[in-house]
């Protein structure tokens, strides 16, 4: 497949702000859809297509470090030119289960998956090219919405003892929890550090915003809190978000990532809130010596799979 049309890249486009982000960046271009399931990527395809606009799906498990070497391949044989690449794809357990590899399901798919399908792109995406990572403002064990909610922050021992669910002590009561905040503080770590690495390319990370309708905790959530997020969120979410500034909506967390992954004003190395603006996070996120030893650690573990 080849177009003139920029090309932009999403993982996790089939529900959620992932789908609203795709439908969003497909009025600029060509849209890579990459996720699990091939039934739904064709469906937010023709969905795209019936609009007049372009997209391709890519199946990919981002768990599954062989799934997403092959889609790399895969993307990189489109030949297509693209302008950005935004890891969204992520996951939170309440109660942790295991990748193909025999890793934390979380940490695999949330910071494992991404790191190395960037990797394999980043050879081939041109100057100026903008890489957006999806985190969490939960990785700050002071961010007080969040402690309120059972969070205690990253967690973080190294990669290896993450890829085995394994902790630093005194965290959440749900080990799901310290899962998804330490690979989302992982995640956001590699956006500042490939930054500095790469400064030919704009790497960037985000916190979306809370958004209760979404279905990132998955089937283990329970079926009255699946039904709660589909019926009654939705209406009550719009009604309290000029109160609770962190709230937000598929349709408003689109938009924000469609913006900053189209952006053009060349930033890089930022952590942005929901609304995208930067924010700070947790001290250990602008340090660069912690910057590095997360990247160093994963290329180390990743080097022998």
């Amino acid at each position: 497949m080849t177009t003139t049309h920029p090309a932009y890249i999403i993982t996790g486009p089939t529900s959620g702000m992932g789908r609203t982000t795709a439908l969003e960046l497909a009025k600029h271009g060509t849209v890579v859809l990459v996720g699990r399931d091939r039934a739904k990527l064709d469906e937010l395809q023709r969905t795209i297509e019936r609009r007049g606009q372009r997209a391709v799906s890519v199946v990919c498990d981002l768990s599954d470090l062989d799934s997403v070497r092959r889609a790399a391949a895969e993307i990189v044989a489109l030949k297509l030119p693209i302008a950005g690449l935004l890891n969204n794809a992520g996951i939170m357990q309440q109660r942790p289960t295991k990748s193909a590899q025999g890793w934390d399901l979380s940490f695999a798919t949330n910071h494992l998956g991404p790191f190395v399908l960037t990797e394999a792109l980043v050879p081939h995406l041109a100057d100026g090219t903008n890489v957006l990572f999806v985190g969490s403002a939960v990785e700050d064990p002071e961010r007080k919405p969040a402690v309120a909610a059972g969070f205690r922050g990253g967690r973080y021992l190294s990669v290896e003892a993450s890829a085995r669910g394994e902790w630093k002590p005194g965290g959440s009561r749900k080990p799901g929890m310290d899962a998804y905040a330490t690979s989302k503080q992982a995640t956001i770590v590699t956006a500042l550090a490939f930054a500095r690495e790469t400064p030919r390319l704009h790497f960037n990370a985000v916190e979306p915003g809370f958004n209760p309708a979404t279905g990132l905790g998955g089937a283990d959530a329970g079926a009255l809190v699946r039904f709660v997020q589909k019926a009654l969120v939705p209406l009550l979410v719009p009604l309290l978000m000029p109160f609770v500034k962190i709230l937000t909506t598929s349709k408003r967390a689109g938009r924000v990532l469609s913006q900053l992954l189209v952006d053009t004003s060349g930033q890089t190395g930022i952590y942005f809130d929901e609304g995208g603006r930067p924010m700070r996070g947790s001290p250990q996120l602008h340090d660069p010596q912690f910057q590095d030893r997360v990247v160093a650690e994963t290329r180390a573990f990743l080097a022998v799979q």
